[in-house]
């Protein structure tokens, strides 16, 4: 028994010494490709990392055999296949770098933005539940996205700007068909509708029901590179549907959305108060 404790001993020390810093770094390391994986998951690149693998597990076999030929041929590529790779995974990469700046993030330690919007008001949330029902009932096609602390002045330059009070006549109006403001989706920047006809980036997301149209991949796109709260009015079936984090929540009735509306209200009062704490220390520094 002694002897075998002794040899377990004399192995265990020929192993490398593993400290604290090591066991962080697996950890950083575990995270980084797990959120990697989970980024393009349902995304076209999850195909094209499946076939990466398959040609490193076929050069991996080549090194066993000692397949010379294939080997040289497998390095003189090599260099071709790293810039190929950076072509191909371009929109994926440019998505985690998005995600990577995303200024919810980034506020949190650096005050970024010094710029506040007027806070949404109940009777504003009041007004775009009815304006969305009506819209509903009507079977009127709609998309209509709410900027958060994250700024949609790219999305409202592909727009016409409106910069008017939100009103429930006025949406209806955007809205309706066979109008030159129908098409695209409206900005909406706290009380006020900030433009309208606007272009959303669409989700690259395989995972999407084949029964959803362009709207609510267009919303579902938005929500993933920024923190906008989207509304969905589905012209074929009058549902309605909210898009926020990258996820699609169907709304059954005018209450569950006004709900979800007033949430969103109550986590801005939590910024504003959050971005007054900020400024209050950030002048008694200068003072």
């Amino acid at each position: 028994m002694a002897e075998f404790l002794t040899n377990l001993k004399n192995s265990v020390s020929l192993l490398p010494r593993f400290s604290f810093t090591n066991l962080l770094e697996v950890i950083i390391l575990a995270v980084i490709v797990y959120e990697c994986l989970l980024l393009i998951k349902n995304t076209r690149a999850w195909m094209l990392l499946r076939g990466i693998l398959v040609i490193l597990l076929f050069t991996f076999i080549a090194m066993i055999f000692r397949f010379d030929t294939i080997l040289w041929i497998l390095e003189r590529i090599a260099t071709i296949a790293v810039i190929a790779i950076l072509v191909i995974f371009q929109p994926e990469l440019r998505k985690a770098l998005e995600q990577l700046g995303n200024q919810k993030i980034v506020s949190n330690i650096l005050p970024l933005n010094d710029t506040e919007t007027a806070d949404m008001t109940r009777s504003t949330v009041d007004q775009i539940v009815k304006a969305t029902f009506e819209m509903g009932k009507q079977k009127t096609g709609a998309l209509m996205v709410l900027e958060q602390s994250e700024s949609l002045a790219d999305i409202e330059k592909t727009g016409i700007q409106i910069d008017g009070l939100i009103s429930s006549g006025l949406l209806i109006n955007i809205f309706e068909k066979n109008t030159p403001l129908h098409d695209g989706a409206v900005i909406l920047r706290g009380n006020k509708v900030a433009a309208a006809t606007c272009y959303l980036p669409l989700s690259d997301n395989m995972s999407i029901s084949k029964d959803l149209g362009t709207r609510h991949r267009a919303a579902l796109g938005i929500s993933e590179i920024t923190d906008s709260f989207t509304i969905i009015v589905s012209e074929e079936t009058g549902r309605v549907t909210v898009a926020n984090r990258g996820q699609l929540t169907r709304m059954s009735d005018a209450e569950s959305l006004r709900v979800a509306l007033l949430a969103l209200m109550e986590t801005e009062e939590n910024k504003r108060i959050r971005n007054w704490w900020r400024g209050k220390l950030k002048n008694e520094k200068k003072a």
